[in-house]
């Protein structure tokens, strides 16, 4: 009898394992008003819209100003998206270490591509990075980041001379001429000027991801992505954002 017993509790636990087996997992679903808490699933990056990640970034960036950045366990994160990832946004920022990213809008690992360069300018390198981003990888937000206080920015207001730098600085020049002139001081010794340089050069990086990269101009007129611009405040850790021009000036 207990022989019996025991080989019917075998039989019986490797008939439910083999229908376990048969069974397919239940389809991961990402409601319309959520985000994955790591970007570890493609089910997760389909899902999003672009204005959906843009609303998480702005919330984020809320949670980064109150003190209520989401706790994560990066080695779960490391481990989550070793095998693949599916980042939902990438952010052009600048060097500056008062301004990281992942940080500043409350994301972890696997969750934005990241490219960093003094004054957040693009080149044909970042913008290839973009393509890739977006086009082969599935990023669905292109956001440009700059910031207050910008050194980058101070440079090409007094046209600054070092090594590379000078190429660099000059690239940002377009912005400071763009500013119009109103008497004022148009150093780095004016702040306030120096942050309508570095908002004008958000714009005009904008403008540029678009003039200068077919495949994502073409991308954010279907609406398949969106490029938008923004900018950090060093002394509040708030972010302001530009709203993008309407579908209709983008085809222009």
């Amino acid at each position: 009898m207990i022989h019996n017993s025991v080989l019917f509790t075998v039989m019986a636990m490797s008939a439910a394992l083999a229908v376990a087996a048969d069974t397919p997992a239940p389809k991961k679903v990402v409601k319309a008003a959520t985000l994955c808490a790591t970007q570890d699933s493609k089910a997760c990056q389909d899902a999003a819209t672009p204005k959906l990640i843009l609303e998480s970034l702005k919330s984020g960036n809320a949670n980064f100003v109150n003190g209520k950045s989401t706790p994560r366990n990066y080695i779960q994160q490391v481990k989550a998206t070793a095998a693949g990832q599916y980042p939902l946004a990438s952010v052009v920022s600048c060097i500056d270490s008062r301004a990281p990213a992942e940080i500043v809008f409350d994301r972890g690992i696997g969750d934005i591509f990241n490219a960093r360069v003094a004054g957040n300018i693009v080149n044909e390198d970042i913008l290839g990075s973009l393509e890739f981003a977006s086009k082969v990888m599935g990023a669905k937000l292109i956001v440009v980041l700059g910031h207050t206080s910008c050194g980058a920015i101070k440079g090409a207001c007094d046209d600054a001379k070092l090594g590379n730098l000078t190429q660099l600085v000059a690239k940002i020049k377009p912005a400071v001429a763009a500013v119009p002139n109103d008497g004022k001081d148009r150093s780095s010794k004016n702040y306030a000027f120096v942050d309508l340089v570095a908002e004008r050069n958000v714009h005009m990086t904008v403008q540029m991801i678009r003039d200068k990269s077919p495949i994502l101009k073409e991308m954010e007129q279907k609406g398949e992505i969106m490029i938008v611009g923004a900018m950090y405040d060093l002394k509040t850790g708030k972010v302001s954002w530009y709203d993008p021009p309407p579908a209709a000036a983008r085809k222009g």
